[in-house]
């Protein structure tokens, strides 16, 4: 028996796409313990008016504040407010590994869709290769369940 293409490339999607799955696990664990333990980088801006914002980027507190000399002292203080916040995250990212976990799953994530585009132009030669590209198919259908381009190319 002829061996078959397509049947390799799904079992080697396949152990990619698990692979992809652990790390995604691993890589929302450890975000969830920063989250708990540091939480997301941000700072609570108290506006003259009264009102409360609260802002995760220089960008947005650039937005809230303006780049006015009105709002100085407090673009200044709110900035080094977020750099502290942003400092205690990234120390809590790196004893972690949190940074380093996400970039794992996205590269994982890369070669399992690198696979499955390959694995797509392949014919399926035998019924277990078409039972692997249904398996393919469904799988990616779940991830994707909102995705208004169907039918899928794989």
């Amino acid at each position: 028996m002829l061996p078959d293409p397509a049947l390799a490339l799904w079992r080697e999607w396949e152990t990619a796409h698990k692979l992809t799955e652990r790390l995604c696990r691993r890589q929302q664990r450890l975000e969830a313990r920063l989250v708990s333990s540091v939480g997301f980088p941000c700072v609570t801006v108290c506006l003259p008016e009264g009102e409360d914002v609260t802002v995760h980027s220089i960008e947005a507190l650039n937005e809230v504040l303006g780049k006015g000399p009105d709002m100085a002292a407090l673009r200044e203080t709110a900035e080094a407010d977020l750099a502290a916040h942003q400092a205690c995250w990234d120390a809590a990212d790196e004893e972690a590994g949190y940074t380093a976990a996400l970039k794992a799953e996205c590269e994982a994530g890369y070669r399992a869709q690198d696979l499955l585009e390959a694995f797509s132009t392949i014919p399926a030669t035998t019924l277990a290769s078409v039972a692997g590209k249904l398996d393919a198919v469904l799988r990616e259908g779940e991830a994707w369940e909102e995705c208004s381009v169907f039918p899928w190319p794989q």
